[in-house]
């Protein structure tokens, strides 16, 4: 398990260096553009912590570099090692497609049907798994990249990436109070954030 300040402090220096990128791209953003610009930089500094050690982090470095606006944000945020983030997570996608394909080419072999005839126990375990599978994709659908995971990774990225999502959010809400002190008291906000970040 990884140690929880130096992760926040990571992902907060890495946050506010994408910040700063994403501003000055543009003086005039709409609310939206900056909604937009805010959540990006917090999803790739939230990979870059991980330095592409996980399956989420290298697709949300993926889904990110597809489009050409967020290309510059990405290449400030994961310098020096951009290129090889980015090669890796473009051959984790083609990997994870022909493992996908074969999978659903063996469960099409092995289909089972369930016949009225059969004891109550067997429907019993067939509906049980059938509920484990749809959770197993909403779990999926949740985990960037999970679509291409096998049920034993999903767990171990799921872990890692919820451990990641409550430090970003421990900094998001840190960030906000020491926003909301400055307001009141006037007081230095790099002060504050350091005093709270601990």
């Amino acid at each position: 398990m990884r140690d929880p300040s130096s992760l926040k402090q990571q992902f907060l220096k890495k946050w506010i260096l994408g910040l700063q990128v994403c501003g000055s791209g543009k003086q005039n953003m709409s609310i939206l553009e900056r909604k937009k610009a805010i959540e990006l930089s917090a999803d790739i500094a939230l990979a870059s912590t991980r330095d592409g050690r996980t399956c989420w982090s290298r697709a949300l470095i993926a889904n990110a570099s597809k489009h050409d606006d967020n290309k510059v944000l990405v290449q400030h945020l994961l310098a020096p090692e951009s290129e090889r983030l980015k090669n890796a997570s473009i051959g984790l996608v083609m990997d994870n497609k022909r493992v996908r394909c074969k999978k659903i080419l063996k469960r099409s072999c092995c289909i089972k049907r369930v016949r009225k005839s059969e004891p109550q126990v067997v429907l019993a375990k067939s509906i049980a798994k059938r509920m484990v599978n749809r959770r197993t994709q909403v779990l999926k659908s949740l985990v960037p990249g999970g679509e291409f995971m096998d049920d034993i990774s999903l767990i171990e990225e799921t872990l890692d990436y919820i451990e990641s999502l409550r430090a970003q959010v421990d900094v998001m809400r840190t960030l906000a109070k020491a926003t909301e002190l400055v307001n009141v008291k006037g007081t230095s906000l790099v002060h504050t954030l350091c005093c709270h970040s601990n």
